[in-house]
């Protein structure tokens, strides 16, 4: 297992992780198999998008009216809720086809991290299983 970091600098953004791990899979030489990716933090998430110019910011506002700003009572910081909800709905995890050297992704997917609660860094752990 592997651990990125990753450090956000915006309270709210999006950031694309494909090549990074693309790179990644390419260094262990690894053919075929599955990517596993897991963040460790409650206020952040990963997810496959489509990631054109933009549509980061389409998706932060999306995600502004699904989890918005209310009177929450966790106990912590209930200002700050709505970053914990968004992360239990979006996951915290992924699990990508490897496919002959490669991530098995759409044509337009993107592996990305959306950062609720930033700047802050961010630990994600990396698991690569061969077949």
């Amino acid at each position: 297992m592997k651990t990125i970091t990753v450090s956000t600098t915006q309270d709210r953004q999006a950031i694309d992780l494909t090549e990074s791990l693309q790179k990644l899979v390419a260094e262990e030489k690894i053919e075929n198999g599955v990517l596993v990716v897991f963040v460790k933090h409650t206020t952040c998430a990963l997810t496959t998008v489509d990631l054109d110019p933009g549509t980061d910011l389409d998706y932060l506002k999306a995600f502004d009216q699904i989890a918005p700003k209310l009177k929450y009572n966790h106990p912590h910081d209930p200002s700050h809720f709505n970053e914990h909800l968004l992360s239990s709905l979006i996951g915290t995890d992924l699990v990508i086809p490897i496919e002959q050297g490669d991530l098995g992704l759409g044509p337009w997917q993107k592996i990305v991290l959306f950062e609720f609660s930033g700047p802050r860094t961010r630990n994600l752990s990396v698991s690569i299983v061969k077949y």
